[in-house]
């Protein structure tokens, strides 16, 4: 029985170059509603999170949570499940520094920018200013990794950095660690510290 991940696939595939068919025929068994498009992997973790703490099934809610791959992707992605294809309705998390990448792809795209949410940096940073480095640094230590973190710290470049800008260095430095970061530190928030960008698109959906 197909997913909501095979979707997600699909709809990967067509973005490469594929067809789009077997976008449209699962879109329609699933009842898919809503795409929320997301930069990467440690978003799309940050969003699972968040909504299995508040009791959210999204993919039982219509909800495919869709990482592209990268900003510059958004144009592409909003065309092909938003108004011009799909029809879905489009929501989503971006970079500050990305936002205009996402406010061209959605006007070209004809769709509404009011349900995307910008995080003030990137969502990590978010999560660090939200718990404090001293939590985080807590956290990174019962992951098991104190000592690539301190490591990291007495490179030469992070000498004199700010605390909250060495941490959100450190959780990029290897493969898979925003991804697994992006849960466990969404997972260690007390609700009232949600970032508002993360809080709010879980409320809107």
């Amino acid at each position: 029985m197909a997913d909501m991940s095979a979707f997600r696939e699909a709809v990967t595939a067509w973005a490469a170059g594929g067809s789009g068919d077997t976008a449209r025929e699962l879109a329609g068994q699933l009842h898919v509603r809503t795409a929320v498009l997301l930069e990467g992997l440690s978003d799309a973790a940050a969003v699972g999170a968040l909504a299995a703490s508040r009791g959210r099934d999204l993919a039982a809610e219509g909800v495919c949570v869709l990482p592209m791959g990268g900003a510059m992707s958004v144009a592409r992605f909003a065309g092909l499940v938003g108004p011009p294809g799909l029809g879905l309705r489009l929501t989503g998390l971006c970079d500050e520094a990305e936002h205009g990448f996402y406010a061209r792809g959605l006007e070209r795209a004809g769709a509404p920018e009011h349900g995307f949410h910008v995080c003030a940096a990137d969502l990590e940073d978010e999560l660090i200013r939200a718990l404090g480095t001293a939590r985080v640094e807590e956290i990174i230590r019962s992951e098991g990794d104190d000592r690539a973190l301190r490591t990291f710290l007495r490179q030469p470049a992070q000498r004199g950095r700010p605390s909250r800008q060495q941490l959100r260095r450190f959780l990029g430095t290897k493969k898979g660690r925003k991804i697994h970061y992006g849960r466990v530190l969404v997972e260690a928030l007390v609700p009232e510290r949600v970032p508002a960008p993360l809080d709010g698109l879980l409320a809107g959906l």
